[in-house]
């Protein structure tokens, strides 16, 4: 069965001229003739977020280094498609339905603004619960790590996927796999606590229950956050690599191996190299030692933090031509290091056109596998 929609031109345009929008074909295929007919900006769209439900201002960033369009304005930010909608139900504390309907408007704006119709994935928290106004809070971390009980987590982690599938929301920002190092850091209760083999277990039962209900789940933070000097968050890690592949990494690579379909990033730095600018982390140890092929997605404000945190870049466009060769595939919240800026960046030749196809690709390939580029997708929530 073939369906007609209107082309640029006004005449009838089949479904056989968009082969991206049918699911008999191979994935791979589908993203590959989607991915032929982006130009620069469009692609770069697919890497970047917009916050809409507040103004989020965000970090400053170093005197001269630009700041590009307003982060929540769709009309601005989305001009060009989008790849995600951030936090559409845990921003603002409304009613799920109220949620649900403007969801659906912000999806429904930002196809009507891509040339070929790509909706954005929607990301919000569930780490004690699906972040919505109404919806069930389960304990923190440490007390589902209290029960020692896999079983029981993953029915957690279903229960959670299933409400967040039903309010149209695709990733969800959990769990955190940090090993506890340090008490005095400000988020033990986030973590699984102090052992890598029951933070493992529990993170891969929370995991596989998450997506087996069509919600992927996201690794954070990768790595060395929670082994930060003094407890600080933020604060830089000095550890050795035998402290780092023995302690540290195990419950990451063991959720690489169990499926997770993405990994975020650490704001603190290990031994003076900042995360999300590490392609020795985000690539040789991530994809190219473990095999990881999701997507890596960008905690927030991490790129502009490259600027004015870790000063390794000089500006936004630097900021995001590190983070993309280092691997980093998103920028979440916004747009800052991405978006504008990215397209700079290939435009004054800090990065090669390549590296930006090599991240859009992974994006497109789990738009495809969620069913956002199926020719009957539906902006309204599934329930």
């Amino acid at each position: 069965m073939t369906t007609t929609m209107p082309d640029h031109g006004g005449l009838p345009q089949e479904e056989s001229d968009r082969p991206w929008t049918d699911p008999a074909l191979p994935t791979a295929e589908r993203v590959e003739a989607l991915l032929a007919r982006l130009t620069l900006s469009e692609k770069v769209a697919q890497l970047s977020s917009t916050w809409e439900d507040i103004e989020a201002d965000g970090p400053e960033v170093a005197p001269g280094s630009n700041h590009f369009g307003r982060v929540g304005d769709l009309d601005e930010t989305a001009r060009h498609g989008l790849g995600q909608l951030t936090r559409p139900y845990g921003t603002l504390p409304r009613p799920a339905l109220e949620h649900a309907r403007l969801l659906a408007e912000h999806q429904r704006q930002v196809v009507a603004q891509s040339r070929f119709d790509i909706p954005a994935m929607a990301h919000d928290e569930c780490l004690t619960g699906f972040t919505a106004y109404g919806a069930t809070i389960y304990p923190t971390s440490l007390g589902m790590a209290a029960t020692f009980d896999p079983a029981l987590i993953r029915r957690v982690g279903e229960a959670i996927g299933s409400d967040m599938a039903a309010a149209g929301v695709h990733q969800g920002l959990s769990p955190v796999v940090d090993v506890i190092r340090d008490y005095r850091w400000g988020r033990c209760e986030e973590t699984y606590g102090e052992d890598p083999y029951l933070v493992g277990e529990l993170a891969e039962a929370y995991v596989t229950g998450l997506q087996s209900a069509g919600v992927y789940a996201t690794l954070k933070h990768f790595a060395g956050y929670s082994a930060s000097m003094g407890g600080r968050n933020h604060a830089p890690v000095g550890i050795g690599r035998r402290e780092l592949f023995d302690v540290i990494l195990p419950p990451f690579e063991r959720l690489v191996a169990a499926g997770v379909r993405s990994v975020m990033n650490s704001y603190a730095e290990i031994d003076g190299e900042a995360p999300a600018a590490s392609r020795w982390l985000l690539t040789e140890v991530l994809r190219d030692a473990w095999g990881f092929e999701g997507t890596i997605v960008s905690d927030y404000w991490s790129l502009p933090f490259l600027v004015n945190d870790h000063r390794v870049a000089a500006d936004l466009p630097e900021a995001g031509a590190l983070a993309l060769t280092a691997g980093l595939d998103v920028e979440l919240p916004d747009q800052r290091g991405f978006g504008d800026a990215l397209v700079h960046a290939v435009e004054q030749g800090l990065v090669g056109e390549e590296l930006v196809d090599r991240a859009v690709r992974r994006v497109l390939l789990q738009k495809v596998e969620l069913g956002l580029l199926d020719a009957d997708w539906d902006p309204r929530p599934p329930a």
